[in-house]
């Protein structure tokens, strides 16, 4: 797992519409080397992506690597802070509803959630030992 510290995914730079206008070009069109001013923006190789080197980056990386970089992206974490927020909501409203059905004295007083579950285990020994009697 990547330390707080460590950063997401480096992306290549971008192109600019005018690298990638010229992309494909050949000698004596439109945009070559020579139509430009000699600033030599047209190549007969195809620009990449700036998504294919990352693919390409992580195509020698272990499977667990490749999972730890998906993971350090601020869109995976945002999901990932969602989700929890969500399941510890839950799981705070299930212990709401269990402390309400417990008997105590004071009826409002504050209990922690081992207390809780404390009493709920005393509460549901004495309720089978009143069925027995």
């Amino acid at each position: 797992m990547l330390n707080s510290d460590q950063t997401e995914i480096d992306l290549p730079p971008t192109h600019s519409e005018s690298e990638s206008v010229f992309s494909d070009c050949g000698g004596g069109h439109a945009g070559s080397a020579e139509d430009t001013g000699g600033v030599g923006l047209c190549t007969q190789s195809r620009i990449a992506e700036p998504g294919e080197a990352v693919k390409k980056d992580l195509q020698h990386l272990s499977r667990e690597e490749r999972r730890r970089r998906r993971r350090a992206t601020a869109k995976y974490r945002t999901a990932h802070a969602t989700r929890e927020r969500i399941r510890v909501e839950a799981f705070n409203m299930a212990f709401a509803e269990l402390r309400k059905l417990l008997p105590t004295l004071p009826p409002d007083k504050k209990l922690s959630k081992i207390e809780i579950l404390r009493l709920a285990i005393c509460y549901i020994s004495y309720l089978n030992h009143v069925l027995d009697v």
